[in-house]
């Protein structure tokens, strides 16, 4: 009996296992990073694009930060589902756009992870101050 009930553990805890490794990244939902900054992701749509909303705890600015609009795309999913994706957030409290680039990540225990690459552009006066408008 003793030999079933571990037989029947290692079982279960396999099928747990192959369930985390079965399921996929899912951008939809709230995020948060290690800055206090938030953004919420609408579901995909059939074309693999999706809309939210970013609330940054980050900014250099002295008007009042607002949640934020932001549009993306993510690839269509593959077998090995963890996604590449990109968005822009346009920043209703500045004269300033962010496009992210990232790939989304699931480890054994299924929690996902975003890392992501950011630039941001600014608005300058002119095309001679180009050079201190992107970061």
């Amino acid at each position: 009996m003793g030999t079933l009930s571990c037989c029947l553990l290692l079982a279960l805890a396999l099928l747990g296992c192959r369930n985390v490794a079965a399921r996929k990244c899912d951008l939809q939902g709230l995020w948060r990073n290690e800055l206090g900054s938030n953004m919420t992701l609408s579901a995909l749509d059939a074309t693999g694009t999706f809309s939210g909303s970013y609330h940054t705890a980050v900014a250099v600015t002295n008007k009042q930060i607002l949640v934020s609009p932001l549009q993306g795309a993510q690839q269509q999913r593959g077998a090995k589902g963890q996604p590449t994706f990109g968005f822009t957030v346009q920043w209703p409290f500045a004269d300033s756009t962010t496009a992210f680039v990232g790939q989304c990540f699931m480890d054994r225990r299924g929690k996902e992870t975003l890392e992501t690459m950011w630039l941001l552009r600014e608005e300058v006066p002119s095309r001679k101050d180009t050079w201190k408008a992107t970061r």
